[in-house]
C-alpha cells in the first residue's frame, strides 16, 4: 500500500445484542442462541396480520446506558421507524429500527495507537431489531426465526479509522466498556457483536489539512465477519483491492461484499443501498419517546466504574505500573477477582502477620496465569503465603532506589555508555541488594536501561 498517495477512510457499523430476556417488541425469550430452531417465536416474530409491537424498556435503557457511556447526547425526542427492504430472513418485509431520530448522538471512543491517543467520533447509537438466520444446504436455504426480534444496539462511527490496526483496536475497546456495563456478553464468534466496516480509499491530492471534509464519493461495506483478528484483515485486504483499482485508473463499485475466511479474501454479494432505497417512515404502531433529564441521570447513575477509571485508580491504589493495570483491568471478572485478592489478603495480614501486598497478588495473577473460575481468591492468598512469597517491593519504591543507585554509581553508567555490557548486571547487582532480593531482574534491567537513556 502507497500510503504517501493514498488515506483508507473506514467507518464501522457495529451491531450488538443485548441479553434482556425477552424480545424487542415481544415478549418471546431473547436466549435462544443453540436451542432448536423456530422454538423461539410467536406471531409478532414471525410478522404474522394483525401482530402489534410492544418495546422492551430495559432494552432502550440499556442503549441509552452504551450511548452515555459512549460519552454520546440523548436528545429529549427519539421515535422507531420502518426500513423497508425484502429478504427472506425479514418475515414483515421491513425492520423496526431508527432512522432521523436516534436514542443517542455525538459521541467518542478514545484509543491508544503507538502510545498516542486517538479520538474515534461516534455518530449514532440506535436501537433495532435482530433479523432471522439463514442456514443454507446443498438443497435449499432453511430460516430460524428464534433470532427475529432479538434487541439489537447498533453503534455508528464516523470515519475516523484509517487502518486495519486501528479497528480492531477501537472493536475490542468497544466490547471491553459493552461488557463492563453487563448488557451484552458481545460474544463476535457467537453472533451477539458483528461487525461490518464501510470502507474506501481517498486520493493524497484530493484532500487539504482535515480529510473528514473530503470524502470518497464511494464506499464498500463488507459482511460477515466473525473475529477481531479478520476485521483487520478484511480491512486491509480491501484497502489493497481498492489502491490497485485507482492505480489503474478505474472507478471502485460501491457494493456490499463478503468476507472469505478460507480464501482470504472479499467477494461481491450485491450494490450498495443508500437511504432513500429503504423508504423510511415513522413506525405507526409505537409512538415517539420523551426522556426527562430526571430519567436520563438516573440511568447514568447505573453505570458502573468504566475499564479507563479503573485503571488510573489501580495505578494510583495499588502502585502499579500501567501494564500490570491494563492486564487486570481488561476483563472485569479479573479485576474484580484481583480486588477480592487483596480483601483476603487482609485477613491473612491479621490473623498470621504475613503481609502480601497487591504488587505480589498482581504478579501471581499475571504471570502464574491463575485460572480465577477454579481457584478462589482466599486460595490463592494461601499459596502465595505457603510459598514464603511475602513481601514485594512497588514499582514506585523500585524507581526511587534505580534512581539512587544510578545516581551514586556514576563510574559503571559512563562504562554502559561506553558500550560495556558487564556494567549493567553490576547495576543490577546493586538493585538486587538495596531491594534485598525482592523485585525481578528483568524488571529492574529494563527499567535500568528506560532511565540511562534519558540520562545524556
Amino acid at each position: 500500500m502507497k500510503v504517501a498517495e493514498f488515506i483508507p477512510i473506514i467507518g464501522l457499523e457495529v451491531h450488538v445484542e443485548l441479553k434482556t430476556k425477552s424480545k424487542m417488541f415481544c415478549g418471546c425469550s431473547a436466549d435462544y442462541f443453540g436451542h432448536e430452531p423456530n422454538t423461539h417465536c410467536c406471531p409478532v416474530c414471525l410478522g404474522l396480520p394483525g401482530a402489534l409491537p410492544v418495546p422492551n424498556k430495559k432494552a432502550i435503557e440499556w442503549c441509552i446506558m452504551l450511548g452515555l457511556a459512549l460519552n454520546c447526547q440523548i436528545p429529549e425526542v427519539s421515535k422507531f421507524d420502518r426500513k423497508n427492504y425484502f429478504y427472506p430472513d425479514l418475515p414483515k418485509g421491513y425492520q423496526i429500527s431508527q432512522y432521523d431520530m436516534p436514542l443517542c448522538v455525538n459521541g467518542e471512543l478514545r484509543i491508544k495507537n503507538s502510545g498516542k491517543e486517538k479520538k474515534i467520533r461516534i455518530r449514532r447509537v440506535h436501537m433495532e431489531e435482530d433479523t432471522g438466520k439463514l442456514i443454507h444446504t446443498p438443497d435449499a436455504t432453511l430460516i430460524d426465526f428464534n433470532r427475529s426480534g432479538v434487541p439489537l444496539v447498533e453503534v455508528v462511527t464516523e470515519p475516523d479509522i484509517h487502518s486495519g490496526e486501528e479497528a480492531k483496536m477501537y472493536l475490542q475497546k468497544l466490547q471491553q466498556i459493552i461488557r463492563y456495563l453487563g448488557i451484552s456478553d458481545a460474544d463476535m464468534e457467537k453472533g451477539s457483536m458483528r461487525c461490518e466496516p464501510n470502507i474506501s480509499i481517498l486520493p493524497v491530492s484530493n484532500t487539504t489539512n482535515n480529510t473528514n471534509d473530503q470524502l470518497p464519493d464511494y464506499k464498500v461495506e463488507v459482511k460477515n465477519i466473525n473475529s477481531f483478528k479478520f476485521v483487520g484483515k478484511a480491512i486491509d485486504y480491501e484497502i489493497d483491492r481498492q489502491i490497485k483499482i485507482l492505480e489503474h485508473g478505474e472507478k471502485v463499485v460501491q457494493e456490499t461484499r463478503g468476507w472469505s475466511e478460507i480464501k482470504g479474501v472479499t467477494l461481491p454479494q450485491r450494490s450498495k443501498e443508500e437511504a432513500q432505497d429503504y423508504r423510511y417512515f415513522p413506525e405507526p404502531d409505537i409512538p415517539p419517546m420523551r426522556w426527562s433529564q430526571n430519567q436520563i441521570s438516573k440511568i447514568k447513575n447505573q453505570i458502573p466504574e468504566m475499564p479507563d477509571t479503573k485503571l488510573t485508580r489501580f495505578m494510583k491504589d495499588y502502585e502499579l505500573g500501567e501494564y500490570d493495570a491494563l492486564q487486570l483491568t481488561t476483563s472485569l471478572p479479573t479485576a474484580n477477582y484481583y480486588e477480592e485478592s487483596i480483601k483476603c489478603s487482609k485477613s491473612i495480614t491479621s490473623t498470621t502477620g504475613i503481609i502480601i501486598n497487591p504488587k505480589t497478588i498482581a504478579n501471581w495473577i499475571i504471570n502464574k496465569k491463575v485460572d480465577i473460575n477454579k481457584v478462589s481468591p482466599k486460595e490463592l492468598l494461601q499459596t502465595i503465603s505457603q510459598m514464603g512469597q511475602t513481601s514485594q517491593i512497588s514499582d514506585k519504591e523500585l524507581e526511587k532506589i534505580v534512581v539512587g543507585v544510578l545516581k551514586d554509581n556514576q563510574k559503571a553508567v559512563d562504562d554502559y555508555k561506553k558500550g560495556k555490557e558487564q556494567a549493567l548486571m553490576f547495576l543490577v547487582g546493586q538493585i538486587m541488594r538495596k531491594t534485598k532480593r525482592q523485585a525481578n531482574g528483568d524488571v529492574i534491567k529494563k527499567l535500568i536501561i528506560k532511565k540511562l537513556k534519558k540520562i545524556k
